[in-house]
């Protein structure tokens, strides 16, 4: 079974077509999409046949627990939740339209980034708001990069030979999140009822006290103005004056900026103590997995976060600290892994799993 993996972005699109055994057959990615069909259609025209198309989709709400067979009906579904997402859910449609116009043969999958954390516990899902407001409005967290995160600390528990582990998936690129996963399920994360939660990303603020928005919007804040900060000039961004490429913020800091050295200091407190939060909620840790293009490719970030984690159990090897694979020194107590992340190999698995064909890779 060849799958099209259809994984649309706030702006990008990237699209492949992997086999059976996990092969790139052909891929491609579109920087600036519109959400029309035409990069689709000439991807098709040079891409090997397909038997199905698997989609992500940001959101799955309360409703969507697991990779679901798109028809009109949950067509519809994903699009009412579109304002849970509203940067990702529209664009996540149009991939779905226009690949069931392109192939209407063929079946059509969403893979949810918030079905994984489905099987988190009541207690690590529940905002302690107001009874009224959770009468009216489903407020919980959901929790994303679910897909990245399933993949990644599967991948590096089988490779670590521990599948019933405890691990802490540390997915960190322009946005970024923790993960507690215990024998493959998330019991806990760090992102909550929207992206915004959690860790410093790129532009995003990550955790802020809820009261300081409070105040903010008294002072004069719009909504908009508000939404905007948090969402586009915050995080790395906000707090350097560099941008939100941490590649930038280290150039910055390395010639002496202030403003970007203590940016960075605050993405690595929050990280350790995010590591930490989740090793809580697993009761221990057996391996820390960082993924993501942050995660694979700054050595020195995973060096600095582990630094502030030995009473953990966590070290790093500074020899082996150069790409992928494990990182940890001889006889730590925990793995530390570097993994790739594959989100279309967990799409693809997904998919095949929905129709029947097999478990998740």
């Amino acid at each position: 079974m060849n799958v099209l993996v259809v994984n649309a972005g706030s702006s990008s699109l990237k699209l492949g077509v992997l086999g059976d055994d996990g092969t790139v057959l052909a891929e491609h990615h579109v920087e600036r999409w519109q959400g029309d069909t035409g990069p689709l259609r000439d991807f098709l025209g040079h891409a090997p046949a397909v038997d199905a198309a698997g989609h992500r989709v940001v959101h799955g709400g309360s409703a969507f627990t697991s990779a679901t067979v798109i028809d009109d009906e949950v067509r519809d579904e994903i699009e009412a939740l579109t304002a849970l997402a509203p940067l990702h859910q529209p664009r996540a449609l149009a991939g779905i339209d226009a690949a069931r116009e392109l192939l209407p043969a063929v079946p059509h999958v969403a893979c949810f980034d918030t079905a994984f954390h489905t099987t988190m516990p009541a207690a690590a899902t529940t905002y302690a708001v107001p009874a009224a407001w959770q009468r009216k409005w489903e407020l919980r967290r959901y929790g994303f990069h679910g897909l990245s995160h399933s993949y990644a600390s599967r991948r590096a528990a089988e490779l670590a030979g521990t599948p019933d582990g405890r691990v802490v998936s540390c997915h960190l690129g322009a946005g970024a999140s923790l993960a507690a996963v215990a024998s493959g399920r998330s019991v806990d994360t760090t992102m909550g009822f929207t992206p915004l939660a959690g860790l410093v990303m790129a532009t995003r603020s990550g955790d802020v006290d809820p009261g300081l928005l409070v105040w903010l919007q008294r002072a004069g804040l719009s909504l908009d103005e508000l939404e905007d900060g948090l969402e586009h000039h915050a995080g790395l961004a906000g707090l350097s004056g560099a941008g939100g490429d941490l590649r930038d913020v280290r150039r910055a800091a390395a010639a002496g900026d202030r403003r970007a050295v203590l940016a960075i200091e605050v993405y690595v407190h929050r990280l350790r103590q995010g590591i930490a939060a989740m090793a809580a909620s697993l009761g221990g840790i057996d391996l820390l997995v960082f993924t993501g293009g942050v995660g694979e490719h700054d050595a020195e970030l995973r060096a600095d976060a582990a630094a502030g984690l030995e009473f953990l159990g966590i070290g790093v090897d500074a020899d082996r600290n150069t790409g992928t694979g494990r990182i940890s020194r001889d006889g730590s107590a925990v793995g530390v892994w570097v993994v790739e992340a594959r989100e279309d190999l967990e799409i693809a698995g997904q998919t095949r799993a929905a129709l029947g064909h097999g478990p998740v890779a």
